[in-house]
């Protein structure tokens, strides 16, 4: 259909609009089926192009235009908009670009302002680096002009509508059953648990799953940047989203804070979805004064990196000698879990390690499960298991006075 058409159509129908009073949605489509109706009277259009034209101007009036088809398909997991004429999204691990386009980069700057006012964040020239989520659950990064170059970039992932289950893991052999019953264990008996992993690793999903394990009668308080996490399990929920500074640099409120306010809530758990600076000084300080059982997740090519990554972010935010700061991880975590997306774009957990204790100035890691590959050939299917290795676990007071049963090969 020839764009100029299009256009025309849009106009009409923006010329109609009634701006005085809240539109419904079932408004709007009549309006926009009433408009095509009457042009279709001087040019043909077959049904099939008047139903998609229906869609694509209601998707630009009221949802996010042309990448609204994106978020409806399911088996995209990413959409990465790069300016409003390259558009790329992710399928089964794999980036395809599309054939997609904004028709104008005010379009796409109208789309970017919708997301991020709902979502009371602000993303300008002055603030031109926002993180914000749609209300489907989809994480948002958004980064501006004249930091971004090539026009404004969206990037966009999308979080699975069904939950996923422990179950499903093993079935799709990303960890053992034995593997996963040691990990309920470790959520039953409070042992706090550190999740590492790339980027689209897994880690929020994992994070996930392990909070269904956490007896209903306690009291969870979640902080995150953009609110992903979905606990289902637990009634007695509370989840708090950090803040960005207003236009005048003012009021922001970050993770360290909110852990901060935590502690005073009673909270029986705190699950950070994910430490990135200084604020690990206050996770690791809340693991160690009594709130056992906590979680939360980082970024790091491995559980050696994660460590070293935690004593960097301690630093950061106060002058600590790093033997003190490496006493505090080790009397802080107890278990350590490393994701990994493999080359075959199949997420596995990697590494369970236990940290045992501190010692001639270093971190002690015990690893318990560690993922072996069968067989290496470049360009197929990933072959290989989560095995357990021979050490066995050196902590286990918790397990013992949560008065679980030691079952032979758990521990």
């Amino acid at each position: 259909m020839d764009i100029k058409i299009k256009e025309e159509i849009v106009f009409l129908i923006r010329e109609r609009l009634d701006l005085s009073r809240e539109l419904t949605d079932t408004e709007i489509k009549d309006l926009i089926d009433e408009v095509i109706l009457s042009k279709s009277r001087t040019e043909y259009f077959s049904i099939k192009e008047k139903a998609e034209l229906a869609q694509e101007i209601f998707n630009s009036l009221r949802r996010l235009d042309a990448i609204q088809p994106l978020i409806e398909d399911d088996s995209v997991t990413e959409i990465m908009v790069n300016g409003s004429e390259n558009i790329f999204v992710e399928r089964a691990g794999e980036i395809i670009e599309t054939d997609i386009r904004f028709l104008e980069v005010t379009k796409l700057e109208d789309v970017i302002q919708n997301i991020v006012s709902k979502m009371n964040r602000v993303a300008n020239e002055a603030s031109p680096i926002c993180d914000a989520r749609l209300e489907n659950g989809s994480r948002i990064n958004v980064v501006l002009p004249p930091i971004a170059i090539n026009g404004p970039i969206l990037t966009i992932r999308k979080f699975s509508k069904e939950m996923v289950y422990m179950e499903q893991l093993i079935e799709w052999e990303a960890i053992t059953s034995q593997a996963a019953n040691f990990l309920k264990g470790m959520i039953a008996a409070k042992y706090n648990i550190f999740i590492s992993g790339g980027t689209g690793s897994g880690k929020t999903t994992l994070l996930n799953i392990l909070t269904n394990y956490i007896p209903k009668k306690e009291r969870i308080i979640t902080i995150e940047d953009s609110a992903e996490l979905n606990i289902k399990s637990v009634k007695n929920l509370v989840r708090l989203e950090t803040r960005n500074p207003n236009i005048e640099g003012k009021g922001e409120i970050g993770i360290a804070a909110l852990i901060r306010t935590a502690l005073r809530m009673r909270p029986d758990r705190i699950v950070v979805g994910e430490v990135r600076g200084g604020e690990a000084l206050d996770m690791l300080q809340a693991m160690n004064t009594g709130h056992d059982g906590s979680l939360s997740t980082g970024h790091a090519n491995s559980v050696k990196d994660m460590i070293a990554r935690l004593e960097t972010m301690v630093l950061s935010r106060a002058n600590f000698p790093l033997e003190a700061i490496r006493q505090q991880i080790a009397s802080s975590i107890d278990i350590m879990i490393h994701l990994g997306r493999m080359r075959d774009n199949s997420r596995k957990v990697l590494e369970i390690s236990e940290i045992s204790g501190y010692a001639d100035n270093e971190i002690v890691i015990n690893p318990l499960y560690i993922f072996r590959e069968k067989m290496q050939i470049k360009g197929e299917k990933v072959i290989g298991k989560l095995e357990k290795t021979d050490n066995k676990m050196k902590n286990v007071d918790k397990f013992i006075a949560a008065g679980l049963e030691r079952e032979d090969g758990l521990l």
